[in-house]
């Protein structure tokens, strides 16, 4: 019986083992030469700092990766629609006619 509990207790940590290898980045080139860095999430960054700098800064200048602005209204948890200011529903106040 102990000898079962012990085969059981090795693949158990070897499971954790083999899971915490697959969760360490990789490092690989790309076809120009570059050094990046390669995430088990599906997300990669340049190695040299200044690249990445330099990458992180056009990346801001997309709509999708811009975050919602603490003037914003609405969305919980990321979650839910976001108003943002200038929209026609932006600080509406209430939609009862009695209390308008």
């Amino acid at each position: 019986m102990k000898v079962v509990l012990a085969l059981i207790l090795a693949l158990a940590a070897g499971q954790g083992f083999a899971a915490e290898l697959d969760r360490t980045p990789l490092d690989a080139a790309t076809v120009d030469g570059e050094k990046v860095r390669l995430f088990p999430n599906g997300r990669w960054e340049y190695v040299d700092s200044a690249l990445a700098a330099e990458a992180q800064k056009r990346a801001a200048e997309y709509p999708e990766n811009k975050t919602r602005p603490a003037e914003a209204q609405g969305g919980v948890f990321g979650f839910g629609r976001v108003v943002m200011p200038g929209d026609k529903d932006y600080n509406r106040g209430s939609l009862n006619p009695k209390l308008r």
